[in-house]
C-alpha cells in the first residue's frame, strides 16, 4: 500500500518535561518523518515552546485542552472529572476522524482509559493491551512483550488475544515473518506454571492465528527465539523496567570502563561506531514508548521522562502503526476467529 501523510496527535501536556521536548519531539518528527502532527493542550505554552524551538518546518496545528491528568490522581475519575483535558481533547480527535492516532508521555492509565471511553474496543477484544519492542540477540528479531501495565489480572482469552494481536504487529510492523509466540512461564514444560498458565497454554496451542512456540523462561526473552511473549501486566511491567534497567547499566558500566584510562580512551575512540550501534540498540529511548493494542484507534504511550528524541521515536510508531493499518489487521483476523470459533460449536 502507498504510504500515506499521517495526522498524529500529541499530548503537549503530558510527560515529566512537557510541553517543552514535547514540542521539540513532535518539530524532529514533523521534518525527519513527514507526518501532520498537532499539538493538544494551553496555546500559550505550547506558542512558547515553538518560539524556543524554532524550525523551518510549517508550524503545527494547535488545538487548546484545559489541564492535564497528573500522575497522582485516579485515572478513571479524573478522565471522567476533567473532560477538556489535554489527553481527553487529543483522544476525541481521533474519535472524529480529525487525527489518525495519539501519543501521550502523561499519566499512562489516563491515556488507556479516555481511550476505552473516547474510541472503544476492537471488537471481540475484552481486553488492551501495552506492548513494549525489546531488543534481542538476534538484531532483526526483535521481541514484543505484552501485556506491560495495562491489565494486572489476566484470564487465559485475555493473553490469547494479546498473542494475536502482539503477532499481527510483529508482522505487519516490525517486518518479522510467521512471529512466533511465546507464554512467559517458569518452566518450559506444558505443565509449568499456575492455573492461568497451563490453562493458556492449552489455548495457544490450539489457536490458528499464531505460531506458538511453548513457554517462554525468563532467559529466553532475549534470545530471540520469541518474536512475542505475553504474560500479565504486573509481570510484564516488571520484566519491562529491570530490562530498561539492564540497558542502562551496561551503559554506564561501559563509559566508565572506557575512560578510566589513556589505553581505554585509544580503544573507545576506535570502538566508537559499534559503541554508537549498541546504545541504539539498547536504550529506551530509541523505541520511543509502547503501543495500546485493542483499542479502536492507535496510541502510543511514552515514558513520563521522556525528551525529544523519545518523542520524536514514538510519533514514528504512531506512524508506522497508521500506514501498515494494524487497527484493520487486528480486526480482520478477530472476525475470522470468532467465525472458526461459531462454525467449530455448530
Amino acid at each position: 500500500m502507498g504510504l500515506t501523510s499521517a495526522r498524529i496527535a500529541i499530548d503537549a501536556m503530558g510527560g515529566d518535561h512537557a510541553p517543552t521536548e514535547v514540542v521539540a519531539g513532535a518539530l524532529m518528527a514533523q521534518e525527519k518523518f513527514g507526518v501532520d502532527v498537532i499539538l493538544v493542550g494551553d496555546p500559550q505554552q505550547i506558542e512558547a515552546s515553538l518560539k524556543e524551538h524554532h524550525s523551518n518546518s510549517p508550524l503545527p496545528e494547535i488545538v487548546p485542552a484545559e489541564g492535564t491528568i497528573e500522575m497522582h490522581e485516579e485515572p478513571l475519575g479524573a478522565i471522567k472529572r476533567k473532560p477538556n483535558a489535554s489527553i481527553n481533547v487529543a483522544m476525541n480527535l481521533v474519535k472524529q476522524k480529525k487525527a489518525d492516532a495519539v501519543v501521550s508521555a502523561g499519566h499512562s492509565g489516563a491515556a488507556m482509559a479516555s481511550a476505552l471511553l473516547r474510541v472503544g474496543r476492537i471488537r471481540g477484544i475484552d481486553r488492551p493491551a501495552i506492548g513494549a519492542v525489546l531488543p534481542t540477540m538476534v538484531r532483526s528479531s526483535p521481541v514484543l512483550i505484552l501485556d506491560v501495565g495495562a491489565n494486572v489480572d489476566c484470564r487465559p482469552k485475555f493473553l490469547e488475544q494479546f498473542a494475536v494481536m502482539g503477532s499481527i504487529y510483529s508482522q505487519y510492523v516490525l517486518g518479522v515473518d510467521n512471529p512466533t509466540v511465546g507464554l512467559l512461564n517458569i518452566g518450559e514444560e506444558s505443565s509449568k506454571g499456575d492455573d492461568l498458565a497451563v490453562r493458556t497454554y492449552q489455548m495457544l496451542q490450539e489457536n490458528s492465528l499464531i505460531s506458538f512456540a511453548g513457554n517462554a523462561e525468563g532467559r529466553d526473552v532475549l534470545t530471540g527465539k520469541f518474536n512475542v511473549i505475553v504474560c500479565d501486566g504486573f509481570v510484564g511491567n516488571v520484566l519491562l523496567k529491570f530490562a530498561e534497567g539492564v540497558g542502562e547499566a551496561v551503559l554506564q558500566l561501559l563509559r566508565e570502563e572506557l575512560s578510566s584510562g589513556l589505553r581505554s580512551q585509544l580503544g573507545a575512540t576506535l570502538l566508537k561506531p559499534s559503541l554508537k550501534r549498541f546504545k541504539q540498540r539498547v536504550d529506551h529511548v530509541e523505541h520511543g514508548g509502547a503501543l495500546l493494542l485493542g483499542v479502536a484507534g492507535i496510541c502510543i504511550i511514552g515514558h513520563g521522562s521522556s525528551k525529544a528524541p523519545t518523542i520524536c521515536n514514538a510519533i514514528r510508531m504512531a506512524r508506522d502503526a497508521v500506514n501498515n493499518e494494524v487497527l484493520e489487521r487486528i480486526n480482520l483476523q478477530y472476525q475470522k476467529h470468532q467465525k472458526q470459533a461459531i462454525e467449530q460449536e455448530s
